[in-house]
């Protein structure tokens, strides 16, 4: 089922998630869900916070490039435990539409997370899935990328940004 994607400049997106602590088939469920939702908006990577769910788990599409993407990579509370040089490219959010800008993150990173039956595992990402774990960790910290662009560079999406806050606004009086 897909689920609506929460835009900016909703409250829920500035919300800390809380760990995850129950692993059961609703959980399963979830991450299947924002599998869905994920995939059907053509994203790469998805957090639960960003369809509504204060939780720390995210989806990633680790085969993102191939046709057939198999199973997604579902992380709960993740952790990273190091980084390794840097790269600014290009970055944009599912739940800040049509607004891209370079961000300067970290090339490689370790993360530790638990799977969807809660086993602790340790995962090594470079380039851009570095990138999208790094972002959604963003995201489960009540951060989105926008925050990460230079104040001046800032200026030049501030038009966007107003544009898509006069949307949340009409949509919310409906």
């Amino acid at each position: 089922m897909l689920r609506p994607i929460v835009i900016y400049p909703d409250p829920r997106l500035l919300l800390k998630s809380k760990p995850v602590t129950q692993f059961n088939d609703e959980l399963k469920e979830l991450a299947r869900e924002m599998t869905e939702t994920m995939r059907d908006a053509n994203g790469v990577g998805l957090a639960a916070i960003q369809i509504g769910e204060a939780i720390r788990m995210m989806v990633m599409d680790e085969h993102y490039d191939l046709e057939d993407k198999g199973e997604s990579l579902a992380l709960c509370n993740p952790v990273v435990l190091a980084e390794e040089g840097t790269e600014t490219i290009e970055e944009g959010c599912l739940s800040i539409p049509d607004v891209r800008e370079e961000v300067e993150r970290s090339f490689k990173v370790k993360v530790k997370g638990q799977n969807l039956d809660g086993v602790e595992k340790v995962y090594d990402f470079e380039g851009l899935l570095a990138r999208c774990i790094l972002h959604e960790i963003d995201h489960m910290d009540g951060k989105l990328f926008i925050q990460k662009v230079p104040a001046v560079k800032r200026l030049f999406l501030k038009k966007q940004l107003d544009e898509l806050k006069a949307n949340y606004k009409q949509a919310a009086r409906l």
